[in-house]
């Protein structure tokens, strides 16, 4: 049985939120929620009748705060961070091979997919996987700051992303172009950024990018590492 995401989006910063529901119980997780949304995304659980149990971080933001810990307050939700992004406030330290469980049987398996940063996660439900800035839509990740590699990447990308099903849908941390979902399959043979690219080739494209220092990221990351709430909160 197929089972959507809920797919919401923050135009600002464009990152998408998922809320994760399945029949059978009325259990939820969402994952990357954005602090200005947190309204929006409490009405959308409460409407479907669903109880936010798990809210999952694919790494510590440099573009947006998260709403992680007022939606913690609010719904006695567990927070459940990537382990090596210094989310201390976290109940949930997860690392590689880590199992999330809720709902009648749901299970979200945790991928640590590291090169847009060195904790990044990926996460993969049913037939979808999560990947936050780690793979995008025809791209990826920048792989400049926050003990970012283009190697990581490319070895994230390439021995643990596209070792999944070619039918897995694959659903972003964000989209500038209006996109909204792939599949592993299209990634592996048309990403614009890895498909048919050495290692070496990739490294050398991600180094000649010169990009923006992203305009929010000394206020984002410190803010993300206490699940987006005034530090002594």
């Amino acid at each position: 049985m197929n089972v959507n995401p809920i797919q919401l989006f923050d135009a600002e910063s464009s990152t998408y939120t998922y809320i994760l529901a399945a029949p059978g119980s009325n259990e939820a997780a969402i994952i990357d929620p954005v602090d200005h949304h947190w309204e929006r995304d409490l009405a959308h659980i409460e409407r479907l009748g669903l109880k936010l149990a798990y809210i999952l971080e694919t790494h510590a933001h440099a573009d947006h705060v998260t709403s992680a810990g007022k939606l913690r307050a609010l719904t006695g939700a567990m927070a459940a961070v990537p382990s090596g992004c210094g989310i201390s406030p976290a109940e949930l330290q997860l690392r590689h091979g880590d199992v999330i469980r809720f709902g009648a049987g749901e299970e979200i398996a945790v991928l640590h997919t590291p090169g847009h940063t060195g904790g990044s996660m990926s996460y993969v439900w049913r037939d979808n996987v999560f990947t936050g800035d780690t793979l995008l839509i025809n791209g990826c990740g920048r792989t400049d700051f926050q003990s970012g590699s283009a190697a990581a990447l490319y070895d994230s990308v390439m021995n643990k992303l596209f070792r999944l099903p070619d039918d897995t849908r694959m659903w972003p941390g964000h989209d500038y172009k209006g996109q909204s979902v792939s599949t592993i399959g299209w990634e592996k043979r048309h990403n614009a950024r890895l498909a048919n690219r050495s290692l070496e080739q990739f490294v050398e494209l991600m180094a000649n990018l010169d990009l923006p220092r992203p305009k929010l990221i000394d206020v984002a990351v410190p803010a993300n590492r206490n699940l987006g709430l005034p530090h002594g909160a």
